[in-house]
């Protein structure tokens, strides 16, 4: 009996090594891997936000690089909705109607506080036609992409002449450049729906060119402030640039 004690002791004692030695790999090989941080390129485009300066929507911007499958009806309609019923959509009407009303542009509207309400509704229904016929009616029958992509690379010269050219060249719905009826065209079409709405005496073709040009050239301008906001953002405000294949 002692014998038999003393050998189960024996063969205990090997097997308790032995059963540690083969589970510690185990153990070590199930422990997961420290997350590694992601470090974007030193030449990775900033990307785009929402807004510019956190008021102006920046929604129909898109980063440099990012690829993204056709719109909807259903989104180029929210998309037209969005830049029309912003919160800040107000910004730009109340400084048109503003100079308007210094510039005397309606004498029917008249001056003061009633006259600034006038030029402020117009201005303001201006806005929207034209955001509906260039973003939504126009891109859903020609099949164009209503969306600015930013450029993000080369000198200043390079991408300021690559937003401005936006205003009459634009993407379809399957990726190519083609020019921009929906942009030309709608604006136009915006500007003859004015007449509808401005006093008589102001319903001339002149009138009418005046509110087309306007209409393109401020969306060139918007073209430019969104192709450099991400850089504004990012060396003024630290806004961080994106890792690699990031999408807004």
């Amino acid at each position: 009996m002692v014998c038999a004690l003393a050998l189960c002791g024996n063969l205990a004692a090997q097997q308790g090594p032995s059963d540690s030695s083969s589970t510690a790999p185990e153990a070590a090989e199930q422990t997961p891997d420290a997350p590694t941080p992601q470090v974007a390129p030193a030449d990775q485009p900033a990307q785009q936000t929402k807004r510019i300066l956190g008021i102006i929507p920046n929604f129909r911007a898109v980063s440099t690089d990012v690829k993204l499958p056709p719109m909807t009806v259903k989104e180029k309609f929210i998309s037209a909705t969005e830049d029309s019923f912003d919160y800040s959509a107000i910004f730009i009407p109340a400084i048109l109607a503003l100079y308007s009303e210094e510039t005397n542009a309606t004498p029917e509207f008249g001056q003061g506080a009633v006259g600034y309400g006038r030029y402020l509704w117009h201005t303001a229904v201006d806005q929207t036609s034209e955001n509906y016929m260039v973003e939504f009616v126009g891109p859903v029958l020609t099949h164009e992409d209503p969306r600015y992509y930013t450029l993000g690379r080369g000198g200043f010269i390079k991408r300021t002449g690559y937003a401005l050219s936006r205003a009459v060249v634009t993407r379809s719905d399957s990726g190519k450049d083609v020019f921009n009826i929906s942009e030309v065209v709608g604006a136009g079409a915006s500007a003859g729906l004015s007449s509808l709405y401005y006093p008589t005496r102001e319903r001339s073709f002149g009138n009418t060119g005046t509110e087309w040009g306007l209409d393109v050239a401020i969306d060139a301008v918007s073209f430019e402030a969104k192709e450099f906001w991400p850089d504004i953002n990012h060396w003024l405000f630290h806004g961080a640039k994106p890792t690699a294949g990031a999408q807004q």
